[in-house]
């Protein structure tokens, strides 16, 4: 009995390579002589290098980070008009469109080369999805230190979401099918945050951001609005919330919650109704911070007082004093009253 075999030979063609695969499958049967084709798998196609016009990219959609115009930008943008590019834009193909490429990184050279006037950028194309792309795309950013936290909350959300989605990764796979959600959540956390290098709690803080309205963001970007109250008001639902910005308006942006408020209003929100006079009232109430503070100089009462004396003993003499007065002050009132 005679065994046959073939070879398959596949040729994978790309506009700069020719990538030639050969497999060869060798089946004997006791019976039959059995022929069986190779089954090659798809073979990803290289990235690229190539000078793109710049009516041919289009933004990365959703993209978290915002271009502003700040001392930086100018001087990456004197840098380009000087050097050029030196570090090409990363692309990808973009679906629907032949010809585009939607920018994976590199928006503030492309916003530069915009301002400059200049028609063609260069470029590295990648061949990957869209969930890989969120995923370049949040790392080749995660690393700069003038992020927003609403930049930073939209970027972990994202990348969080493409990973979850992708569910190709080992260090991801869930340990119990019970506990499959959860489990995978927490274990894309931790990825997402040794990679940012941030803990996986501030990796979830960042993410809560994302559900508080626009305006609380705002005012979590420009400082006025701390992380901790932040966090607590995103768990609020949206009328809620609404009511904690009006009255920030009514009062021409004085007051803010505290954590402490915040925690309160979510408290009340979970017993029932909830409405602006009541989260009103809360946010009206005086900060620990807002008590006016009365500082006196020590070295000048000791000098008064008697600088031998130990501090225990000298906090009493303040008590005492203090005291003595304000009985002075009622014998006072009561001759007066006569």
């Amino acid at each position: 009995m005679s065994t046959k075999t073939k070879k398959t030979t596949e040729k994978v063609e790309t506009e700069n390579d020719v990538i030639t695969n050969d497999k060869t499958d060798t089946v004997t049967d006791s019976k039959t002589d059995t022929t069986v084709e190779a089954k090659t798998e798809p073979i990803a196609q290289k990235s690229k290098s190539l000078i793109i016009k710049l009516e041919d990219l289009v933004p990365f959609k959703d993209h978290p980070y915002k271009v502003i115009e700040n001392e930086s930008m100018i001087e990456l943008t004197e840098s380009i008009s000087e050097h050029g590019i030196l570090n090409p834009l990363l692309v990808r193909p973009f679906e629907g469109e032949n010809g585009k490429y939607e920018i994976v990184s590199g928006h503030r050279r492309y916003a530069a080369a915009q301002k400059l006037g200049m028609k063609k950028v260069p470029c590295t194309v990648h061949f990957i999805d869209r969930d890989t792309a969120t995923v370049m795309m949040v790392d080749s950013n995660c690393q700069r230190t003038e992020l927003l936290p609403s930049e930073k909350a939209r970027a972990y959300k994202m990348k969080m979401d493409a990973m979850s989605r992708q569910g190709k990764r080992t260090d991801l796979e869930p340990v119990e099918a019970t506990c499959a959600p959860v489990e995978h959540k927490l274990k894309t956390r931790d990825a997402i945050a040794t990679e940012a290098g941030e803990s996986r709690e501030q990796i979830r803080r960042y993410i809560r951001l994302t559900y508080l309205v626009p305006e609380l963001l705002q005012y979590v970007d420009e400082g006025k609005i701390g992380m901790r109250p932040a966090v607590e008001m995103s768990y609020l639902d949206e009328e809620i919330q609404r009511d904690i910005v009006d009255r920030i308006d009514e009062s021409g942006g004085e007051v803010f919650p505290s954590h402490a408020q915040t925690r309160r209003i979510r408290e009340k929100a979970a017993e029932g109704e909830i409405g602006y006079e009541d989260v009103k009232t809360i946010m009206d109430e005086q900060k620990p911070n807002q008590r006016e503070k009365v500082k006196i100089p020590a070295d000048e009462l000791r000098a008064r007082i008697g600088k031998s004396m130990t501090d225990e003993d000298f906090i009493k003499y303040l008590y005492t004093a203090v005291d003595y007065y304000k009985k002075y002050l009622e014998r006072q009132r009561d001759q007066g009253a006569r």
